[in-house]
């Protein structure tokens, strides 16, 4: 049975325009996105090393967000804006509550 080709077909959110708090959320997002990924791959066997080895399970990722490669944390943060786009898009309403229920910190 021949696969069919895979064509990704996101919603396009180029008209969404985010305001300077949603893109301080975008930051903060896309750093917790690393400590998920991070976390799931020390779960499965994954340690740090120099060179990615699926084999050995290294990848050189495991180190704090600011420690990665710009290119990378550049993947985080185009993930975390495109989902706030996209809620946005979908007719969504992000708001912060008060400093009680800050995620600062």
């Amino acid at each position: 049975m021949q696969r069919k080709e895979y064509v990704p077909e996101p919603i396009d959110t180029s008209d969404v325009v985010l305001s300077e708090e949603l893109l301080e959320l975008t930051e903060v997002l896309a750093k917790n996105t690393h400590h998920v990924w991070a976390q799931e791959r020390i779960r499965l066997g994954w340690v740090y090393g120099e060179e990615r080895n699926s084999e050995l399970k290294t990848t050189p990722c495991l180190v704090e967000y600011e420690e990665l490669p710009e290119f990378e944390r550049d993947f985080d943060r185009n993930t975390a804006m495109e989902t706030i786009k996209l809620l946005l898009k979908l007719g969504y309403k992000i708001t912060k509550q008060n400093p009680a229920g800050s995620l600062e910190g």
